[in-house]
């Protein structure tokens, strides 16, 4: 387990990032940061003696979706199932090379115009 630091958005912050080591200092990111930018699902990192993230050695090319839901929408349970049923239907938590993310786009982008949740693709 490695950590990003997150300090440039508030004092102290870091993002616990789950990894698979490859070498004494560099590592497999194994889970989908959902704060860490430009960081994603297989990327190859190394980190320093802290073990805090330094430099993205290999993109993986896998992309990671993020969806932040408006909480004080009257709908939110039900646009959380939904949201939690294309992700099943595709039968992926992240959008690995090729991935055609038309699927969730065209789920995700009627909801953002309604106000009920904020989207994002990161590689």
């Amino acid at each position: 387990m490695i950590h990003a630091d997150l300090s440039d958005r508030q004092d102290g912050w870091r993002e616990q990032l789950w990894t698979r080591r490859l070498t004494e200092d560099t590592f497999e990111v194994a889970c989908l940061p959902f704060f860490t930018y430009g960081i994603c699902h297989r990327d190859v990192v190394t980190t320093d003696s802290n073990h805090l993230l330094t430099r993205v050695v290999r993109k993986s090319g896998h992309r990671t979706l993020r969806v932040a839901l408006v909480v004080e929408h009257a709908d939110r349970d039900q646009i959380h199932e939904l949201l939690h049923g294309k992700v099943v239907d595709v039968c992926l938590p992240h959008l690995p090379p090729g991935t055609d993310e038309s699927l969730f786009v065209e789920a995700l982008e009627p909801l953002a115009e309604a106000g009920a949740l904020h989207w994002e693709i990161d590689s």
